[in-house]
């Protein structure tokens, strides 16, 4: 073999395994990508057709939720806020429409002071929470769903009920997360 031959198929090689590197790593990270997000990866990727695209936008996500200051509650704090919650659910028997916008509002309490921004539109609020909460954010965007069907009328109590049942499992994972990270189970 010539010299030129070798220093091809050198170079091919190298290409090859490059490229077999490149889309290992790309094939990890959508796994990670995918653990980390849950229902929401699938959702995403749903709405933007694409996954380069899907992945770059979840990507952005966590580099825009690692800037910010997210904190655990002081237990007097999360005391607070459990006792708050049970408020709101048992508001919801004589109340229910009410309790719906006393949970959506809790809620947006409870994100601040766990230190996510709310100021900003629902759909940016939902993006940054689901970061950490990806397995129930879903939830939480079908309880707004309701909670604005409900605003224009077009809700009866049983959709409010989900509504309620659908905020809840948000408000549980943003309370309990904390102690599961205390614990060293698995967030």
């Amino acid at each position: 073999m010539e010299l030129w031959q070798i220093i091809l198929v050198v170079l091919v090689v190298a290409v090859l395994v490059a490229a077999g590197a490149w889309l290992l790593m790309k094939r990890r990270r959508t796994g990670e990508l995918t653990e980390q997000f849950g229902p929401e990866y699938q959702r995403t990727l749903e709405e933007r057709g694409n996954r380069a695209e899907a992945e770059r936008e979840l990507a952005e996500r966590q580099e825009r939720v690692e800037k910010m200051q997210i904190r655990d509650l002081e237990p007097g704090e999360r005391e607070r806020f459990v006792t708050a919650w049970r408020s709101v659910q048992a508001q919801f028997v004589d109340d229910p429409g009410g309790a719906i916008g006393k949970a959506d509002a809790l809620l947006r309490e409870l994100m601040t002071a766990r230190g996510y921004a709310v100021d900003g539109d629902f759909e940016r609020m939902a993006a940054d929470v689901s970061v950490r909460h990806g397995d129930v954010v879903g939830e939480y965007r079908e309880a707004h769903a309701i909670a604005e069907r409900h605003a224009n009328g077009e809700t009866e109590t049983e959709d409010l009920r989900q509504a309620m049942v659908h905020y809840r499992a948000l408000a549980d994972d943003l309370l309990q997360s904390q102690q599961m990270e205390a614990t060293g189970a698995n967030a």
